[in-house]
């Protein structure tokens, strides 16, 4: 690193540090500002420094759809349990990033340095970003777009702006970034472009235009279309991109260390040399570390047959047991979660691996994402798989919501969206060309009876089913106003016809016993599943000695002033104009 360089990435690191004191603790001018502002390896140095916003790859996006309808998992997050979150336990008003951002604008614009505009652009993105987390965590936030003097007593103590004129602001961010952004796209997609600014943009407009429809008590569902329309103008200046084809490319996208340019738009990446890695495979295996996710089979009954059709139009489907259930379905399916002939390595050794119920409480066993060599991943955080944040997958999904909000769907557009995502999953038949004319009743039961539009309800399933464990399920919730669903959605899992063991793989080796009473001996290794008695972290059969098993992590609920968090406390004492979220 040469000695110019090495200064402005120190100024760079002090003056950050000054900024992100408290919010009227400003950097004193210095030298140091020329350097940084009046040079462009300064500015760029400057930016780089918001990549830290991004999503940590250690804790992961994969892990955020834990806490939703689709995962059971070991215990119950704070904002679910009962009494749990409160003003005195909440956190996340946090105002540091923002004042970096605010900072470095000040400061860049009136730089001059050519090309300025691409690094205000990027610093316009994650302001963008830092709000659009914000309003969705406190709804009413106040917007600052400068630093703030010591003695700026009218901000400093000002209260809370509207969410829907902050969301205003944070649409206007995008627009500039996307118009001044200097490259469409780049080869590593680690760094933001014009199109990472558009992904976003498709994701915060969908967001923005559902909560304005389906939270009417704001009184905005007139104004949710032409966030809708956004979503579609937006998604459609997206081009380049392709789904990615192939035996197993699905699953296969989640495990390259180099991201796949075809298909994802933005990822973070992992680096051993530099210690940087992920906790995918304990966080997901582990019987003693994390949550222990496994899939709900609420949700995996959605999972289409391989010829489009509905799993849940065969009247049998509620006692058909895990060894038929997972045949001749969606080609997703055995690439999310263990089935069949799926093995694993242990020191390069293959192994056969079916679900394990030690580790999985429904028995559908996570492995989108995750390695399948056993040494070290499963005991140590060391995984180096590329860290997924905005892929192309999404960007058809969320233009295909805009578009049956609407009503405005064609076949063609059906086809282009939905039916590319089913065909890359090796399903078959009509339902990749034609959009459904038929609500599927199993579908509206799903979503409690609040759609029942046909074409809707198909890219719901689709948006699920394609986008597990990547972090928007419970905005989803949230945004079409079914909180509900975080508490009342069945923890369930594989059928059982009776007590006794069970070859899940059918390979001839029993996997799994399940019994009632004493502990059954000489079961030749398999799983031993206890379904006597009921009580918080254990599993029953939904019959008794037979049925579904039901997991019990713990007791759940659901108000609806839990769509907003809690302002904490501690900043409430000191700004008392900041109020409070409606019921706490």
């Amino acid at each position: 690193m040469n000695k110019k360089i090495f200064h402005i990435l120190t100024s760079i690191l002090i003056l950050i540090g000054f900024v992100a004191c408290d919010l009227e603790e400003l950097p004193q001018a210095t030298a140091s500002k020329v350097a940084i502002f009046e040079s462009v390896s300064g500015l760029e140095l400057y930016t780089n420094s918001f990549y830290e916003m991004l999503p940590s790859p250690y804790d992961g996006v994969f892990a955020i759809d834990n806490n939703s309808d689709l995962v059971a998992r070991n215990g119950v997050d704070s904002r679910f349990m009962p009494n749990a979150l409160s003003p005195t336990t909440s956190g996340g008003w946090s105002w540091g990033n923002l004042r970096n951002i605010n900072y470095f604008l000040e400061n860049a614009e009136e730089s001059s340095v050519a090309g300025k505009d691409h690094y205000i652009g990027l610093a316009r993105f994650f302001r963008a970003y830092f709000y659009f987390d914000m309003v969705k965590r406190f709804g009413d936030v106040p917007w600052i777009d400068r630093t703030i003097d010591v003695d700026d007593e009218e901000t400093l103590y000002a209260g809370r702006d509207d969410r829907f004129m902050v969301m205003e602001k944070v649409l206007e961010d995008l627009n500039y970034a996307i118009e001044n952004i200097s490259e469409v796209s780049e080869p590593s997609r680690t760094l933001i472009t014009k199109d990472v600014a558009r992904a976003f943009k498709t994701r915060v407009c969908l967001y923005e235009a559902s909560f304005r429809k389906y939270h009417t008590s704001y009184g905005k569902q007139g104004t949710a279309s032409e966030w809708f329309e956004e979503v579609v103008r937006t998604a459609d200046q997206i081009k380049g991109y392709t789904l990615v084809e192939g035996p197993n490319s699905y699953r296969n996208l989640f495990l390259q260390k180099i991201p796949n340019a075809s298909e994802v738009i933005l990822a973070v990446t992992l680096d051993a040399d530099l210690q940087v890695f992920s906790s995918r495979n304990r966080r997901m295996i582990s019987p003693t570390y994390g949550d222990r996710p496994s899939l709900t089979r609420r949700f995996i009954n959605t999972y289409l047959n391989a010829d489009g059709t509905p799993f849940t139009s065969d009247p049998g489907y509620k006692t058909t047991p895990f060894v038929e259930e997972v045949k001749g379905r969606d080609g997703r399916l055995k690439q999310t979660i263990r089935m069949g002939d799926y093995h694993r390595t242990e020191n390069g050794v293959p192994i056969v691996a079916p679900p394990n119920l030690n580790q999985a409480y429904t028995g559908y066993q996570i492995i989108k994402g995750t390695y399948d060599e056993r040494f070290p991943y499963d005991d140590e955080s060391r995984n180096e798989n590329a860290h997924l944040i905005f892929r192309y997958a999404e960007v058809l999904l969320n233009k295909a919501e805009a578009l049956a909000e609407l009503g405005t769907m064609t076949d063609a557009q059906w086809a282009s969206t939905i039916g590319a995502l089913r065909s890359r999953a090796g399903i078959t038949g009509p339902s990749l060309t034609q959009k459904p004319t038929v609500a599927d009743s199993y579908m509206v039961e799903f979503y409690n009876n609040k759609f029942t539009d046909p074409v809707l309800l198909e890219v719901l399933r689709e948006r699920a089913v394609e986008m597990i464990t990547e972090g928007l399920r419970p905005d989803d919730l949230v945004r079409w106003r079914l909180g509900e669903l975080f508490a009342v959605a069945p923890m369930n899992g594989m059928y059982v016809p009776e007590l006794g063991p069970y070859d899940l793989n059918e390979d001839g080796t029993m996997d799994v016993y399940f019994y009632q009473g004493t502990a059954p001996t000489n079961t030749n290794g398999a799983v031993l599943v206890d379904v006597t008695s009921e009580g918080v972290g254990k599993r029953v059969l939904s019959e008794g000695d037979s049925g579904e098993i039901i997991w019990n992590p713990g007791a759940r609920e659901w108000l609806d002033k839990k769509y907003l968090y809690p302002i904490p406390e501690d900043h409430r004492l000191k700004n008392p104009n900041l109020g409070q979220n409606p019921g706490w």
